[in-house]
């Protein structure tokens, strides 16, 4: 199969949904499908032996690291020229509305995957008044393709509420290779602690953006004697961040990748993800790869990974006590720690990427097979 893939954003941005589609195109390429990549320019040409079609953008005033890449015709010529048998859209926004068009007028076949709960982002921005706004620009983009993917059973459950039509799930996947409990190391420890690998360790990994709730964690913090908090990432909130955790012991990491990021993951001793706004959590299933047990709030995708009491704790988010409870809960006994880590590494271990993409082609297929199929009369 020849697949296009219009995103909103791709490498060298790092966030969950390029981490998925990273993989998603590796796999595919490894697999015999071709792909073209069109995303926001960021330099690169080429990924794992897919092309990239950059086009150039300018900065979302909300999110800086956010680029708005604009519809210009080379993306149409690029597109004769690659001669695709589908059109995958990817959170579409700006740059995705060409794909939709595209689709329309070369009479392409469309698929669409939601991995941004955009409505639920606004509240934090200042912006809760153009929910309604935003769930009907969602309905008119999602329903133009023939199949919309999401990544949890929640997900599925409010966007066919609100009227997006033929939504399925696209199940998660994380790199169990990669992310693994043996690379748990006290040298870790000791940087993400700044030098006091003793204290119970929390750990947050991803965006430090307002939408994530990071401010969330400080009463967990100071609940918990001699605890400190690595927030692994950046981003446009980080500043916010530094002046809210100012006199805690909070260590602003800033980026790790690969092997550094496997291994912080597995040195911590809980996982700490108090966002409301997860279509799915990738971080979570990293994590818990990684066999560090999670405590998350009880929303959205996340309770399709986390099994409260299991392989994590949940929360209630509207609860201001729930995640100090459940982060006491976990650190507190030693031996159920330990049996969580071996249960969220297990967990892990049932979605990797491979059966991930299989099932993506899978979806691919049966849209190509309806669009052969002869219109009735």
């Amino acid at each position: 199969m020849r697949i296009a893939l219009f995103t909103e954003t791709f490498l060298p941005k790092v966030d969950g949904i390029v981490t998925r589609l990273k993989h998603t195109v590796e796999h595919l390429q490894r697999s015999g499908d071709q792909v073209l990549v069109f995303s926001p320019e960021g330099g690169l040409r080429e990924y794992k032996g897919a092309k990239i079609h950059g086009v150039s953008g300018m900065a979302f005033p909300l999110y800086p690291e956010l680029k708005l890449a604009l519809p210009r015709p080379s993306i149409g010529e690029a597109l004769e020229q690659f001669n695709p048998d589908l059109i995958h859209v990817v959170n579409p926004a700006v740059l995705g509305l060409a794909g939709i068009y595209y689709s329309k007028t070369l009479n392409i076949p469309l698929m669409a995957s939601y991995h941004t709960h955009l409505p639920k982002y606004l509240e934090h921005y200042g912006l809760g008044m153009l929910e309604g706004v935003m769930w009907e620009l969602i309905k008119a983009m999602h329903n133009q393709a023939q199949l919309n993917l999401v990544t949890s059973t929640a997900m599925k459950a409010e966007l066919t509420e609100h009227g997006v039509e033929r939504v399925e799930v696209w199940q998660r996947g994380v790199d169990t290779e990669l992310f693994r409990p043996e690379l748990a190391s006290e040298e870790m420890r000791s940087h993400l602690s700044q030098g006091h690998p003793e204290a119970p360790l929390l750990l947050y990994i991803g965006r430090l953006s307002a939408e994530k709730e990071i401010d969330r964690i400080k009463p967990v913090l100071e609940a918990i004697p001699g605890a400190r908090l690595a927030l692994v990432g950046d981003g446009p909130f980080r500043a916010d961040l530094e002046k809210h955790f100012a006199e805690l012991p909070v260590h602003f990491v800033g980026y790790l990748a690969g092997e550094q990021l496997a291994s912080a993951y597995a040195s911590a001793d809980a996982f700490i993800f108090p966002s409301r706004t997860e279509t799915l959590g990738l971080v979570l299933l990293e994590a818990m790869a990684a066999g560090c047990p999670v405590v998350a709030a009880n929303s959205g995708g996340i309770p399709d990974i986390v099994t409260n009491g299991v392989n994590g704790y949940l929360f209630d988010p509207t609860d201001e006590q729930g995640a100090i409870i459940a982060t006491r809960k976990l650190l507190e006994t030693k031996a159920e720690r330990e049996q969580m880590r071996l249960n969220a590494r297990a967990e892990a271990e049932k979605w990797g990427w491979a059966a991930a993409t299989r099932q993506l082609q899978q979806f691919y297929k049966s849209i190509l097979d309806e669009s052969s199929l002869p219109m009735a009369a």
